[in-house]
Formats: structure tokens, sequence, C-alpha cells
């Protein structure tokens, strides 16, 4: 049987857990105070994935860059290829919270979206 420690981070309380495999399938979790935690190790031990960050260059605009992020979680081991495809993207002012910057990233099927509000210099 092999133990795998985690600091949750499903909520602000940071449990340790300790969570129990037998050939890679979860057998338990301990240490966590809400059903958070649970279902955060389960997940993380078995398919890891995380919300990425960034921004975009913006041609145009007010400002240089837009913030963004991934509109949902993204499997862990694609994160380089996002940050690939993010970090060679540029828009086009103006741009608004929540518009579609890069459909199907790294072939994830999920897209990048802005998350702030970027002026068109005249």
């Amino acid at each position: 049987m092999e133990q795998r420690f985690l600091t949750c981070i499903g909520c602000p309380m940071g449990c340790q857990l300790t969570v129990e495999m037998d050939k890679g399938e979860v057998i338990s979790v301990s240490g966590n105070t809400c059903k958070r935690g649970d279902i955060y190790a389960r997940k993380e031990v078995t398919n890891p994935t995380r919300i990425v960050t960034s921004t975009i260059a913006v041609k145009g605009g007010d400002k240089a860059r837009v913030s963004c992020k991934t509109a949902s979680d993204i499997p862990k081991d694609k994160i380089f290829a996002v940050m690939k495809d993010i970090n060679h993207a540029v828009c086009e002012a103006p741009v608004k919270i929540g518009t579609v910057l890069i459909p199907d990233v790294a072939g994830t099927g999920v897209s990048v979206i802005a998350t702030r509000n970027i002026a068109k210099v005249s």
C-alpha cells in the first residue's frame, strides 16, 4: 500500500492530508476537516488539474497586455503546452472581460479568457 501526503488547497484551512492508495486506486483519505479535502485529495492523486493564469499581448490597447486565465481546469501535464500557446498569442483591442482569447488552448478543449477590460487607443 502506498501513502501520499498533501496540503489541501480546497479551502483556507490547509489541512494536511494522507491518501492511502493500492495499485493506483484511492483506498482512503484522512486529515481533512471538510468534504472539499476528500474531493481535492482523490482528484489530485488520480487526475491533477490546474487553472492557468497569465497575460497576453494586446495590439492597439491602452495597456500592452491583458490578464487572462483558462476558463476551467486543464490537466496538470498540459501546463507548459498551454503557456507556450499563451506566450505566442496576440489579441486586438478592445478586449472585454470574458472574451475568448484562445479557443481550445493546446488541444485541451478549454478556452483562455480575458480577466480585464482593455480599451482601444485611437
